[in-house]
């Protein structure tokens, strides 16, 4: 670390992270309780989604049906992106209601769905099978369209300034609950539901282009199932969506040994690590797991993903007005990642979404260009993240999946809505 670290940044204060509206859980020894197993809950019924192609084949055949017929199936769902068995004219009409009963049993129910003004970003509201509620995030961008999904009920992580973390986790997500966000995020846009579209004869994506894993939820701390659902995003059509695993960014606050699995699997996913501050005297207050692995020990594990895979890490760090956006710790980033090496890290600074009163707030925009510029000085890529989504409460830190008694309600809410809380501004690493 830096010798007089504050000489950098002329006697600015330094906030400390404390939680605004709810008492953070603590353990025995008054440390962030930390949720790494779920709770021993019920999952939903198994789901073709859950099953490689040749598996759903042998359940089919279960049935008494020809196998032949799980093709047919997972044809429509996914690409035709439907369940409705009356869509399904291939199949036999007297086995349709059974075989979509068997293998697509309901996952989500779509119970809110708010839409900004421009129409190109939609947050929606799902209830699981046993009344859980979870939320992702559509973004339509010229030539793309990014899905934020959400992985786990909640979330154990129990950093201070997530909307997702103050209840902790209620459960693991199953990988067809995962992949059907997908599913009904390609069904809506093939309905017209997404809107943005460019009219100067650009390229307008008709289905999503790109997954992140940064809406409810750590992912690594759901490996198994967050896996399975890549591998089934990325498997060709009939068996999967036959999605680019480059277009898919897997994201962590620093689960290492994770990290490490995750760098042996074979798939060339995008990872990102949520990192937000450099020195572990902030960061164990920021990011409660960096009691258990270091910042260092994540940036270790992020080098080892970029020298296995050989595909770049991100560095995701929201900027929060006078915690973790001085000089010197832009300064103490840099010097940290030019340790391990040039070219394998890319830094995605992002405005924290400002809440009046909160300590929670956004960088001052000079703040924010002297952060930045110290990276880029330093020989670090570093880009500021494009704002989506926190008129509908759709951005980072912000996804808590409320319902209200106007359940199944659509609408368009303008910035300054209700319901604000604190979070990063695009609707990307919504854990924090």
């Amino acid at each position: 670390m830096l010798s007089n670290p504050a000489a950098a940044d002329e006697g600015r204060p330094q906030v400390r992270p404390q939680t605004e509206g709810w008492t953070q859980p603590t353990s025995d020894d008054g440390r962030p309780l930390l949720q790494f197993k779920q709770p021993r809950v019920a999952q939903p019924k198994t789901h073709l989604a859950d099953l490689t192609l040749s598996e759903r084949a042998a359940k089919v055949k279960e049935l008494g049906l020809p196998g032949f017929r799980a093709k047919q199936l997972s044809t429509h769902y996914f690409t035709h992106f439907t369940s409705d068995p009356e869509k399904m004219t291939d199949l036999p009409a007297g086995q349709r209601e059974q075989l979509v009963a068997e293998m697509m049993p309901p996952l989500l129910t779509e119970v809110r769905r708010l839409t900004t003004d421009n129409g190109d970003t939609i947050k929606f509201l799902w209830r699981l099978f046993d009344g859980a509620l979870v939320e992702s995030v559509l973004m339509r961008y010229p030539g793309r369209v990014t899905l934020c999904v959400s992985s786990q009920a909640g979330c154990g992580m129990n950093c201070p300034f997530c909307a997702t973390g103050q209840n902790g986790l209620t459960r693991n997500m199953s990988t067809a609950e995962i992949v059907e966000q997908v599913v009904r995020a390609n069904e809506v846009i093939a309905s017209g539901g997404l809107g943005g579209l460019r009219r100067d004869g650009g390229h307008n994506a008709e289905r999503v282009t790109n997954i992140v894993f940064m809406g409810m939820g750590e992912p690594l701390a759901n490996y198994k199932r967050v896996i399975a659902s890549v591998r089934r995003m990325v498997d060709p059509a009939p068996e999967g969506l036959g999605m680019s695993a480059r277009h898919i960014t897997v994201s962590t606050v620093g689960l290492v040994p994770a990290i490490n699995r995750l760098a042996a699997e074979g798939i060339p996913v995008t990872f990102a690590l949520s990192l937000h501050a450099p020195d572990d005297e902030l960061r164990d207050e920021l990011i409660p797991v960096n009691s258990r692995w270091k910042a260092d020990e994540a940036i270790d594990a992020a080098y080892n993903y970029f020298v296995q895979t050989g595909r770049r890490v991100s560095i995701e760090y929201a900027l929060i007005k006078d915690m973790n956006d001085h000089a010197w710790r832009a300064d103490l980033l840099a010097k940290k990642l030019n340790a391990r090496g040039r070219g394998w890290v890319h830094v995605n600074p992002i405005p924290l979404n400002p809440t009046p009163g909160s300590i929670w707030t956004s960088s001052e925009p000079d703040v924010t260009d002297e952060f930045i510029n110290r990276l880029n000085d330093a020989g670090i890529p570093t880009t500021l993240r494009d704002t989506r989504g926190k008129e509908i409460d759709g951005a980072c830190g912000q996804l808590a999946a409320e319902g209200d008694e106007d359940e199944g309600a659509e609408g368009t809410v303008t910035a300054g809505g209700p319901g604000r809380r604190p979070g990063a501004s695009e609707s990307i690493d919504l854990r924090g």
